[in-house]
């Protein structure tokens, strides 16, 4: 690394002005990056990581301004910057990958479209955009990267959307790329390949990366530094290596103790001589025969557009059966089917053929009043919360909305006092029943959708990605949380995902689909401890930070220390 900082924060300062007043959102944050270094944020929803990034780039939302400090960029100050210079310093010199796909992609623009309108806007000729944007769709790992250019946002999955913006960020080769949750939506094997190609850039090109990002455990791979902020302060940084395993700030302690990614449950339980199988085996005592859900020869064919008569098979005879009290976490890459599969026992897609029963019900020949029923025992949440609360609600009306619906809780006074029990169950405060879902982060928007789905007490809860947009912290409560009401409610999980160090420690049975199909499915502990097929194995492999102190920290050492925070 040279002595010379590509970026330099000094002190700064960011505040929102409010109804009541003045919110301090970044306190005399210090940040050094050099070129070609790794930096990755870390910290609780809310913590500031987000707010300070936009501020490099000058993209504060609202009233949120630089009330105090400096941004230094390349050796110039680039604090307050006109609305016109800061454009042209946007995509060539600093780069930005968001974390939210759906409002950061223009639903009636196709995907090669947006491309090559960042490429346009970065001096690219406009003859030659198309191609380039194709290239940089497939960099991004994108496959048949030519036809996924015509396509528009709605034909890809989550974690396909989350790709093209990557495309997007990176295509004008930037000096400082910044990558808010990058790979937020990403199974874990195309988050690989991303990070790869990410860490090629650092390599080759000398561009400097930011992680912003609630993932320790790709904080601990990937970043050679790491930042920790609360409440808006960075409380502690340094070497990576060194912060993660001698923790000294108290709050920095319960983000590592809170990771699954660095220290699966299942690992801690064999460690303390405890038998990593012991719920599992209570939850046998139920009997294979008691499933809450079976599905049997499940197949989903969907029309292909402009081929008559042709269509494609997104879900290929899948079986397999949710044991009643039990968590199944169906996992696999982007595109395997997985959330296919969850719409229709939600009966939310209509199968092509197969069954699902419910408590031994075929759920695809109830009745529209059966089927109300069937929805206030099964409740969801989904991957993307900003797509599935209403904006035009207040939190209080989203929450009690399933209340009224069914018809649950009684009046408005003892409904509110309800939703209030549900916010603290979530770990939001009370007085966040007032708020709209733009005034949340991405992971509070979460915890709304969570609280959601349990307010009316459901037996079966199918969670779609459902702690992906959570820092660890609450991940953590979260995940606890589910534990919790599992053991004294019994209800059942259906989890579908694609973080396996999540899996890792709290599914019981899981089953894995690759492009359409299951291609291995069992307990928890045989799939990690005996993976039989070729794929189960990568997927594995891939999991950011298994284990520490392994793997790419070696490159690291003691000289990693030179750059400062």
């Amino acid at each position: 690394m040279t002595e010379t900082p590509l970026l330099q924060l000094t002190d700064l300062e960011v505040a929102f002005q409010s109804s009541t007043g003045t919110v301090a959102a970044v306190r005399k944050a210090n940040l050094t990056i050099y070129p070609g270094q790794s930096v990755a944020i870390v910290g609780e929803s809310g913590s500031g990581k987000s707010t300070l990034a936009a501020a490099i780039i000058g993209l504060l939302p609202g009233t949120g301004r630089v009330v105090g400090g400096s941004i230094e960029f390349n050796g110039r100050d680039i604090t307050h910057l006109t609305k016109q210079q800061l454009v042209a310093m946007r995509g060539s010199e600093i780069g930005m990958i968001p974390q939210d796909p759906m409002s950061n992609l223009n639903p009636v623009w196709r995907i090669g479209t947006q491309v090559e309108e960042a490429l346009v806007a970065n001096g690219t000729a406009p003859a030659q955009a198309k191609k380039r944007a194709v290239e940089v769709l497939g960099e991004a790992g994108l496959p048949d990267a030519a036809s996924r250019a015509r396509q528009f946002p709605h034909e890809f999955s989550g974690g396909m959307r989350q790709r093209a913006l990557i495309a997007i960020g990176l295509a004008a080769d930037p000096k400082l790329l910044i990558a808010d949750e990058p790979t937020s939506a990403l199974d874990v094997t195309v988050q690989r390949r991303i990070l790869d190609h990410l860490e090629t850039l650092t390599d080759s090109r000398g561009t400097a990366v930011l992680f912003i990002t609630h993932d320790l455990g790709l904080a601990a791979e990937r970043a050679s530094h790491l930042v920790v902020m609360h409440r808006g302060r960075v409380v502690e940084s340094g070497p990576s290596l060194e912060i993660l395993t001698d923790p000294q700030h108290p709050y920095t302690q319960r983000l590592v103790d809170a990771a699954p990614s660095l220290s699966s449950a299942r690992i801690r339980a064999v460690q303390k001589g405890i038998d990593p199988i012991a719920l599992t085996e209570a939850i046998d005592v139920h009997g294979e025969k008691n499933a809450v859900i079976e599905v049997n020869n499940l197949v989903k064919e969907f029309p292909i557009r402009g081929a008559k008569n042709r269509v494609f098979r997104a879900v290929d005879d899948v079986s397999f059966k949710l044991r009643r009290g039990s968590t199944l976490a169906v996992v696999g890459e982007s595109g395997s089917g997985k959330s296919t599969v969850a719409n229709m026992v939600l009966k939310l897609l209509e199968p092509t053929s197969g069954s699902i029963l419910f408590d031994g019900q075929d759920i695809t020949k109830m009745s529209r009043t059966a089927t109300l029923a069937m929805r206030r025992r099964m409740q969801v949440v989904f991957q993307n919360p900003y797509g599935s609360l209403d904006p035009t609600y207040s939190v209080f009306r989203v929450i009690d909305e399933p209340l009224r619906t069914h018809r649950v809780g009684g009046g408005r006074a003892a409904r509110e006092k309800l939703v209030g029990e549900l916010l603290d169950m979530v770990a939001l405060p009370k007085s966040a029943m007032r708020r709209y879902p733009h005034e949340l982060s991405g992971g509070q928007r979460q915890r709304v959708a969570i609280a959601r789905a349990l307010a009316l007490r459901p037996e079966v809860i199918v969670l779609d990605e459902a702690v992906s947009a959570l820092d660890v912290l609450v991940q953590d409560q979260i995940l606890r949380l589910l534990n919790e009401l599992q053991q004294e409610l019994s209800l059942s999980y259906l989890f579908i995902t694609h973080d396996l160090a999540v899996v890792r420690e709290n599914a019981d049975d899981i089953v894995v689909m690759q492009q359409g199909r299951v291609v291995e499915q069992g307990s928890a502990d045989d799939i990690f401890g005996s993976p039989t097929t070729d794929y189960t194995r990568e997927l594995i492999e891939a999991v950011p930070g298994g284990t520490l102190p392994i793997g790419r920290f070696a490159r690291f050492g003691a000289d990693s220390g030179e750059s400062s925070c």
